[in-house]
């Protein structure tokens, strides 16, 4: 048997499907964007004396600043803010401005406010302001998102980190202003954890600079988001991540939710959260992902209790969106956390009986007549794991090296070296390898440029890697290279030079990638793809043109049917072959 090693020279860019539908009202592309506050523009583009801003109230060695910043997120501070929050009646996008105490004027100054006075408590080292936006919105012009920025010590390589969640509530209909929106867990829940986390990092110092960000008209279409990503790409803001929060503190499920996600009616889940990000192989924000539940596993080490992080095929639920894909839309690595069980799907038909986007998404229930809500929608136990999550990564990006180049070299069928190709020496290197899943197979670390790796029994090995520094704190890691592995004879190989190879992942959650490798004489042959159940019956049939290289063909099976399937491709009507493939969340 002869074993063909090759490795694609290009790749064509993963088009997941697309299925969050926005229901847009009266919305204009975002203009006129500025930064209230010329400090904290000028942080942003890295125009600044680091020396201004070194004061900081707590010392922590990098290393230990996750467990630290763990021990200071506080379940009270969660539960007071989130109550503050449900108590502005609504916070509409384009609700009332002028009250001191109603609609979303109110709330971006109260948000605004609370950043100011952690920046009291952290010397003044937190800059606040907002982003101030023109887009029709309800009929309603001129919005702000709020932000408090933390300015990172090195501004030779300046680089921005953003935590953001949404602040703006809703109803059924998007442009109601005035119904009662409270917004408890969609999304005051990401709110309040983007300002706890605020006041706690900026107790310590990190070599980059870190942005927490309250969004407005996320439910009108993500304007709010649209309209930082935008401003950071026309004034060349270098963000190395955006860590999105939506829907993240709830843990009861509602009769739907948006799928993938929970088995029914009052089901508990305050174990899992879902991580979502767009694309596959070569995805900076699937690559972002990976670290991110990497971080969680390996430098969170005080936690009592963790949460199970899940890496979700798609870049968000089915039908829905969130304020991580501007982001990404602008090419900056981005991802959403959201709980594992939703309180509805946000249909609002005449049979939704769900929270959210109702005038029922509030804090709670008061179960003793008293008057006061003592039975709490949002976990904040659960809120603070989540936000230990963000911390950490955010920790961690911010004080990481930068990002080594490396090569590949197969020595054998079964072996595999990879060489780091960049001149600076590190303190240590990881590999990060993976197949047929979203997550890596395996995590390998070395103190050599040059790491072998054993191989197992794969078509293709997903590669990519990071760089150590003294305080063990790793790069993101590169963007994948891909090695591919071809079993096929000689003979073989020169008639199909195609194969079909196991899907990924698998077993898949609601949606999947289906890989299939075509040599370059296969360059425009007509495939066909038909998916099966175990009874022959066809579910699903796609036909397109092969590319030279890598092909990936993103499947939907929808939430809520568990089973194995068949998927056959043929090509210009010859049967390549056949794989089994397994839905099971």
């Amino acid at each position: 048997m002869l074993f063909i090693f090759s490795k694609s020279d290009s790749m064509k860019k993963t088009a997941l499907l697309s299925f969050f539908i926005f229901v847009v009202l009266g919305t204009i592309a975002q203009t006129q964007i500025s930064i209230s506050s010329q400090t904290a523009d000028n942080i942003l583009k890295g125009n600044y004396n680091p020396a201004d801003y070194t004061n900081t109230p707590l010392k922590a060695s990098p290393k230990d600043l996750p467990n630290e910043i763990y021990g200071q997120i506080n379940t009270d501070s969660l539960k007071s803010y989130i109550t503050t929050l449900s108590k502005f009646y609504t916070r509409h996008t384009s609700s009332d401005t002028i009250s001191s105490d109603t609609g979303i004027g109110a709330t971006r100054r109260w948000v605004h406010q609370k950043f100011q006075q952690f920046s009291s408590a952290s010397n003044n080292r937190l800059v606040t302001g907002y982003v101030d936006f023109r887009a029709s919105i309800c009929n309603v012009l001129w919005h702000k998102n709020v932000i408090a920025v933390l300015p990172g010590k090195d501004i030779n390589n300046h680089q921005v980190v953003i935590i953001e969640g949404h602040m703006d509530s809703r109803c059924s209909d998007n442009c109601d202003r005035t119904c009662r929106a409270e917004g408890v867990e969609d999304n005051a829940s990401g709110t309040v954890l983007v300002m706890e986390l605020a006041r706690v990092m900026s107790l310590y110092e990190y070599d980059h600079t870190i942005v927490f960000m309250a969004t407005t008209g996320e439910e009108q279409g993500l304007v709010g988001a649209s309209a930082m990503a935008d401003y950071c790409k026309s004034e060349n803001i270098p963000v190395k991540a955006v860590l999105n929060n939506d829907v993240i503190g709830g843990i009861i499920c509602g009769e739907t939710s948006s799928p993938p996600s929970c088995p029914g009616l009052n089901d508990i889940d305050s174990l899992n959260t879902r991580i979502f990000s767009y694309g596959s192989y070569r995805s900076p924000s699937k690559g972002l992902a990976r670290y991110v539940k990497l971080q969680y596993k390996e430098a969170l080490t005080n936690s009592p209790v963790k949460v199970a992080l899940h890496i979700m095929t798609n870049e968000d639920r089915i039908g829905r969106g969130g304020d991580h894909i501007p982001f990404r839309g602008n090419g900056f690595p981005a991802i959403r956390f959201t709980s594992a069980n939703e309180h509805g799907d946000a249909s609002n038909g005449p049979d939704y009986n769900d929270r959210q986007h109702t005038e029922e998404d509030i804090l709670g229930v008061d179960t003793d007549g008293d008057q006061v809500v003592d039975s709490f929608f949002v976990d904040f136990n659960y809120l603070k794991r989540n936000g230990s999550i963000n911390a950490t990564a955010a920790a961690n990006i911010a004080n990481a090296p930068e990002t080594p180049e490396f090569s590949i070299m197969p020595l054998d069928y079964d072996l595999l070296q990879v060489t780091i190709t960049s001149a600076e020496n590190h303190h240590q290197y990881r590999v990060g390898m993976r197949s047929t899943t979203n997550d890596w197979d395996s995590v390998y670390t070395s103190t050599s440029k040059t790491i072998n790796l054993a191989l197992y029994d794969s078509n293709a090995y997903y590669i990519s890697v990071a760089a150590v520094n003294q305080y063990g704190i790793e790069s993101l890691f590169s963007m994948e290279e891909l090695q591919v592995m071809t079993s096929l004879n000689e003979d073989e190989a020169e008639i199909k030079g195609i194969e079909l190879w196991q899907n990924k992942p698998n077993p898949f959650d609601e949606s999947t990638i289906i890989p299939i490798y075509a040599g370059a004489e296969e360059q425009g042959k007509l495939a066909s793809l038909t998916i099966t159940d175990l009874s022959g019956n066809v579910v699903y049939q796609k036909e397109e043109r092969l590319v030279a290289g890598l092909n990936e063909w993103p499947y939907h099976h929808g939430f809520g049917a568990l089973g194995t399937f068949i998927y056959t491709l043929a090509v210009e009507g010859e049967l390549i072959g056949s794989k089994k493939m397994t839905f099971a969340y």
